[in-house]
């Protein structure tokens, strides 16, 4: 059986009498490129930095490329690549001297240094300023240097910290191919703030809200969800619910206003049976009950529809 490439078990973490995370568990499969949410405050860069190995969890337990965080840590950081959100690097030093120094740290063999230098260059668009010290640089180009560091010493785990922080557009979905091509080669865990970029590049993510694992799924499952109809008629719920129930092919409506309604409209959500486009006969029956209907619109679950009801809501 293969082992994951990042194993969670029953993990906290506590400040004190804040519990910041509440025995979480997941898995994340070698080559897979999982994003990782959620708002502030949740648990998130808590979470990475047990995995990174900078603090220690309070109970539970963790792998890293097969290596416990706790008690190999040594062995974990060598199979690591880890870009926080804020990356420390010395001013004074030029690009190519600072990527140098951390590949010699890194224990990347002398004679295929410069080799390996010229490919994170390259990987990471900044060979135009690989002469240039590193205080001198936009926030943009440090945040690519740093994603260059990572990928030094070729690690088999990636964790990144909002890479796409202070690039501008373009910047970004040239770091978002990077990120895209890494998947497969490596495994990467990737944390934004930004979902269209997490649909953009991973195949699946994970939502923390206060501490706990709300959704864990792939972007597939969700783009192939069972899509649901918004309807507004005039008329109360009372009025109006019963017409659409009696359409064949719908299992549910769900009020999505007081009733009764204050301006006379009534607005539901409609599930339907997989497979049947109930648009046509819901509004043939509104019509034929007597009631105007002024929107009628199908919609599938997104991203954001889940993040909004897990991380910011809790459900």
């Amino acid at each position: 059986m293969v082992q994951p490439a990042i194993q969670v078990q029953d993990l906290v973490k506590n400040y004190g009498p804040v519990v910041a995370v509440d025995r979480i568990n997941f898995e994340v499969g070698r080559g897979e490129l999982v994003g990782f949410l959620g708002n502030n405050g949740a648990g998130k860069s808590t979470t990475m930095r047990v995995l990174t190995t900078f603090m220690p969890a309070s109970s539970g337990f963790a792998r890293v490329a097969g290596f416990d965080v706790m008690y190999q840590s040594d062995d974990v950081r060598r199979n690591l690549g880890y870009l926080p959100e804020s990356v420390p690097l010395y001013p004074e030093m030029r690009v190519e001297e600072y990527l140098q120094y951390r590949a010699k740290i890194k224990g990347v063999e002398r004679t295929g240094r410069p080799k390996r230098i010229d490919y994170c260059l390259e990987r990471c668009r900044i060979k135009e300023v690989r002469r240039r010290t590193l205080g001198t640089l936009s926030k943009g180009y440090r945040q690519r240097v740093g994603l260059a560091d990572t990928l030094l010493a070729d690690p088999p785990v990636l964790i990144l910290d909002e890479p796409l922080s202070g690039l501008d557009p373009v910047q970004q979905e040239e770091t978002l191919k990077t990120v895209k091509e890494l998947g497969g080669q490596h495994t990467v865990l990737f944390s934004s703030h930004h979902l269209p970029d997490v649909e953009k590049v991973c195949d699946r993510v994970i939502i923390i809200h206060r501490g706990r694992i709300k959704f864990d799924g792939l972007l597939s499952q969700i783009a192939a969800s069972v899509p649901t109809v918004v309807v507004e008629a005039h008329g109360s719920a009372d009025q109006v619910r019963p017409v659409v129930l009696g359409v064949k092919g719908v299992l549910e409506v769900k009020d999505l206003r007081a009733d009764p309604p204050a301006d006379g409209w009534s607005a539901f959500e409609i599930l339907a049976e997989p497979g049947h486009d109930v648009r046509g006969a819901v509004a043939g029956a509104i019509h034929k009950a007597g009631h105007a209907l002024r929107k009628l619109e199908l919609r599938r679950e997104k991203l954001e529809d889940i993040y909004m009801r897990t991380a910011l809501r809790g459900e």
